[in-house]
């Protein structure tokens, strides 16, 4: 079953005396329960698509469906909680709030959404990405594996079907960077999630089920 679809899905940027074609009508089916890396040099379109994908910008032209829903012709609020619901967001920074632990951190989305931790699934998924023995802790005080470990947790913390992660290892050494990629195909195969990743590591890519190579705002290779 897929569980995206985007159809002759098309960006444009307007900067000011010239426009910038990011995504050039890209066709793309993404299967339940796939992971995909998506690959190519600076500027060539991918972080712009997996912002589309996550309802993060809207289309110039084209669609994009998540379970059959068309996200350009949602309003702001639908789309708020679709993305809150439905997706979780994995970024190069950490994107984490200093002044609350580790715990506060994880479970901040699911507060937000109005809704009560299930916390006996939150401390599995910690004491899968191995930061169980953290939750006490600042961000300030984690290195940047541990600092990315909790943000995959919160982003799983509504428990979404979707995880996007863009440039997840950016930030990190080589070390931290093959331990979050492991902790990423676990998270695909323990938890059943669909994860759609961009990468300019080839070496993080191979984790992947399928790479897709991007150039010049097309799928230039699958």
């Amino acid at each position: 079953m897929s569980i995206i679809k985007t159809k002759e899905l098309t960006k444009i940027y307007d900067m000011g005396t010239k426009k910038v074609n990011a995504l050039n009508g890209i066709d793309l089916t993404v299967e339940d329960g796939e992971f995909i890396a998506v690959m190519g040099t600076s500027g060539c379109g991918k972080s712009t698509l997996l912002h589309m994908l996550g309802g993060l910008d809207r289309p110039t032209s084209g669609s994009v469906e998540i379970n059959g829903r068309d996200l350009a012709v949602m309003k702001d609020k639908e789309l708020s909680v679709m993305r809150r619901d439905y997706i979780g967001f994995v970024f190069q920074k950490f994107n984490l709030i200093n002044e609350l632990n580790v715990w506060e951190n994880i479970i901040l989305p699911v507060l937000l959404a109005g809704k009560k931790p299930e916390e006996d699934r939150i401390n599995d998924l910690c004491e899968t990405l191995g930061i169980k023995d953290r939750l006490d802790h600042t961000p300030l005080e984690l290195s940047g594996g541990q600092q990315q470990r909790v943000a995959i947790a919160r982003a799983l913390a509504n428990d979404p079907k979707l995880i996007l992660c863009d440039e997840p290892t950016g930030n990190l050494d080589h070390k931290s960077s093959t331990e979050v990629v492991e902790l990423l195909k676990t998270i695909h195969d323990k938890y059943k999630k669909t994860i759609i990743m961009v990468t300019h590591d080839i070496d993080v890519a191979s984790a992947a089920d399928k790479i897709l190579k991007m150039d010049d705002g097309v799928i230039a290779e699958a």
